[in-house]
């Protein structure tokens, strides 16, 4: 039933100029959304072999001992190494459990916006690791491409609603965003799940889109809807996992749901298996403020927020750890 209600979006259509075809690949976007958040997109324009590259040159830090990489350690929201215990995603959703089974390093926007205030909350420099620098430029012309992408697909989202094509777009002049290497190791590195302990806990991302590049495992991603349940997300290796956030949800006043996920523990069967997920989280520019779309585009109506306000809360709720030493350069 799942992978009904996600289906492989290729962008081919909507690209190509004809109004029919991008109306047709529109709705089938709005039909998607209402039901489960998440997408496939395919023709996305990234070759496999950028993505590949980085899990390479990212397994080769994760694999380095702790004391390597401790000079990195930063909590949730910060640039640089998110090691074991430093979250669990289920406190997004008000659940405790123990922290998430995965280590990641992190980046997020760094580009000043010359405001002071703005740019030492959301616009601070990145680290980078040194014992890996092919990563950089790996990394960063991966972000160059998913900036593109997700506002392209910000665009369709707006004609999926009969919006004006710029009606999120023009909020993204100057936006955050973060981007995760998430690494899960087996319980060699991670031991055994405790109860209700997961890679990464069930919750929904908190801004407007994701787009995540994933590997397929028995121990993945798993996708929740109201008719099913929790079901093992559907996999196109030639696709981009894309969901929706809080925020784009409550701009369309809950016509769209907001994509709720995890991802399952190592396996009992396969307790060595290693996956690594490239995690994309776009946002919006700071403080934009975030209304429901009124009936009959939108369902509720919300009280508007305040976007940063409001994923600053988010980011301190999944945080559980304090950082263990202060991320530099590379």
């Amino acid at each position: 039933m799942v992978s009904t209600q996600v289906p492989v979006i290729d962008l081919g259509p909507w690209r190509s100029g004809d109004a029919g075809a991008r109306a047709r690949t529109a709705a089938r976007v709005d039909e998607a959304l209402r039901a489960a958040g998440f997408l496939l997109v395919t023709g996305h324009g990234v070759d496999p072999a950028l993505p590949a590259r980085i899990r390479e040159e990212a397994a080769a830090f994760f694999r380095l001992p702790a004391r390597t990489k401790e000079p990195y350690a930063v909590t949730v929201g910060g640039r640089g190494w998110l090691g074991p215990g430093a979250e669990a995603n289920s406190y997004a959703e008000g659940t405790a459990s123990p922290p998430d089974l995965k280590e990641s390093w992190s980046w997020a926007a760094e580009d000043p916006t010359g405001i002071p205030s703005v740019d030492q909350e959301w616009f601070r420099p990145n680290a980078w690791p040194a014992e890996v620098p092919a990563l950089r430029p790996l990394v960063t012309e991966y972000l160059s491409r998913m900036r593109t992408l997700s506002d392209e697909l910000l665009e369709l989202l707006a004609t999926a609603l009969g919006l004006a094509e710029d009606h999120f777009t023009r909020h993204t002049s100057h936006p955050t965003w973060g981007f995760n290497v998430n690494w899960y190791p087996g319980t060699e590195v991670v031991g055994p799940p405790l109860p209700g302990q997961f890679r990464i806990g069930a919750h929904t991302d908190f801004g407007t889109v994701t787009v995540l590049d994933r590997q397929l495992g028995t121990g993945g991603l798993q996708i929740h809807t109201d008719a099913e349940g929790w079901q093992d997300a559907p996999y196109d290796p030639a696709a981009l996992t894309v969901n929706i956030g809080d925020l784009m949800a409550r701009w369309t006043g809950d016509r769209w749901r907001a994509g709720r996920h995890r991802v399952l523990p190592p396996p009992a069967d396969a307790p060595a298996e290693e996956l690594i997920s490239l995690v994309y989280f776009y946002e919006c520019d700071p403080h934009t403020r975030v209304e429901s779309l009124p009936a009959p585009v939108g369902r509720v109506v919300h009280d508007p927020v305040d976007s940063h306000t409001y994923l600053r809360a988010k980011l301190d709720a999944i945080s559980v750890t304090e950082p263990q030493g202060t991320a530099t350069p590379g």
